[in-house]
């Protein structure tokens, strides 16, 4: 069992992260780029959308909180999803068309993506104190947003998705 003191931030938010790639990998593993395409009903999202947005939240988000370009950018992650190298491009707000457009050419890419973002995730959050997660990051919202409420923010996202990809592959008998 791990044990944390009031002060040990980033250890805790170092476990709650280090749960997102796991399941990730275990939502895509050993499928191919149909399978990772496929969608239980039209209007919902594919495995592969789901494990990719994950990772391109997280990418975002902390790229923007770090002041530094996403891993998306500095690699060939878009052209191995079907996509254009758009760092705008999270997924939020995807239409079906759209979501029918993120095509992985297999579990590996996204586990690479996903493995890149978490590891540079993982060297903020060690890095983190606890005045860091007040600082305020987004003044669109009331109240505004902080560094620590940004990254419940984005790993709540990221273990939902990663749940729900786990489920529509059950769905799918995959």
């Amino acid at each position: 069992m791990l044990k944390w003191s009031a002060m040990d931030v980033s250890s805790l938010l170092l476990e709650l992260y280090g749960r997102i790639p796991p399941l990730a990998r275990q939502a895509v593993d050993g499928l191919d780029a149909g399978a990772l395409a496929r969608r239980p009903a039209p209007g919902t999202n594919s495995i592969g959308w789901l494990v990719w947005h994950l990772a391109r939240v997280q990418d975002h988000h902390v790229s923007e909180l770090l002041g530094t370009d996403q891993v998306w950018e500095g690699g060939d992650w878009a052209r191995r999803c079907g996509l254009e190298a758009d760092p705008a491009n999270t997924g939020y707000g995807h239409s079906e068309t759209e979501v029918g457009s993120v095509r992985p050419e297999g579990p590996e890419v996204l586990v690479s993506y996903l493995e890149a973002v978490d590891a540079r995730t993982r060297g903020m959050l060690a890095a983190l104190a606890p005045p860091d997660l007040d600082r305020i990051v987004d003044r669109r919202w009331e109240p505004p947003v902080t560094v620590g409420v940004r990254l419940v923010s984005v790993a709540d996202d990221s273990l939902q998705h990663a749940g729900q990809a786990a489920y529509v592959r059950g769905m799918l008998g995959l």
